[in-house]
């Protein structure tokens, strides 16, 4: 299976993602009232990004509160630095290492659009390391692509990749996704009680293919079709523009979304 690559982000990227990313904020936004965030907690947030879900946490939390965001992306880790603030502190770290916290220091930990990313066995540290930084009873909260259920893009480009002969190798990152039966399992292992697993659907709309793309490349933070040559991306991106010409509406392209929410805590003893 072909490892998700870190060192494929650049500044241009980063800034891409912090103008762009309103889908993974608003859905982010979703996962925190599900969460039941309130003022005075302490929450982690692993996988920040460019801080913005962050900054939000921090807001709802208040002063007698404080959030802590990480992210593996310095470049990201960057930017959300520019958000920090009194109760809001920034670094660069990895979901499946979260030794640099106390064991029972954190009320929530969350993961928003994080978990597609990590293998089967960084899954399983990174649940496993939340359950041990949370306070008894504290509260778990993520969303990720459901593998049962694929963005409804995905089979059109994967269709445009196989007509090419240029199949992601290990086709990653749809190898990582799991599962409704599997986020339990996985949540069960790690020593979770869980609340709720559900799959929400979610519409956005595009101006054009060149914004998907774009969209899709920032917040892969550069894997996205990054297995082919500049010529062969524009080959792909020619063949979607004609593909996705059905799918145009007065908004723009109507495109469908599926992710996994899951809300689990820990005992409370």
């Amino acid at each position: 299976m072909t490892t998700i690559s870190l060192a494929l982000d650049t500044p241009e990227l980063a800034q891409a993602y912090e103008h762009g990313s309103d889908r993974q904020f608003n859905h982010g936004k979703l996962l925190i009232e599900a969460l039941g965030v309130r003022r005075g907690q302490r929450v982690l947030d692993v996988g920040a990004g460019t801080g913005r879900l962050a900054a939000h946490v921090a807001e709802i939390v208040g002063p007698e509160g404080s959030v802590v965001a990480i992210d593996p992306l310095p470049l990201r880790v960057d930017i959300a630095r520019k958000k920090a603030r009194d109760n809001l502190t920034t670094a660069v770290g990895h979901a499946e290492d979260l030794s640099a916290f106390s064991a029972r220091s954190f009320d929530v930990v969350y993961l928003n659009s994080v978990l597609h990313w990590l293998d089967a066995l960084q899954k399983q540290r990174a649940l496993g390391e939340a359950a041990r930084v949370l306070k008894p009873g504290g509260k778990l909260g993520f969303n990720t692509q459901a593998r049962e259920r694929p963005h409804q893009i995905e089979p059109v480009q994967r269709k445009i990749l196989a007509e090419l002969g240029k199949e992601a190798p290990g086709a990653a990152p749809y190898n990582h996704k799991v599962t409704v039966d599997e986020v339990q399992t996985l949540l069960r292992r790690a020593g979770f009680i869980v609340d709720t697993v559900e799959i929400r659907t979610f519409v956005d709309h595009a101006a054009d293919v060149d914004e998907i793309l774009k969209q899709s490349r920032s917040g892969s933070f550069g894997n996205h079709l990054s297995h082919l040559s500049p010529d062969e991306r524009r080959e792909v991106r020619d063949r979607l523009a004609k593909e996705l010409e059905a799918w145009h509406t007065p908004q723009g392209i109507r495109l469908e979304r599926n992710l996994i929410f899951a809300i689990a805590h820990t005992a409370s003893n």
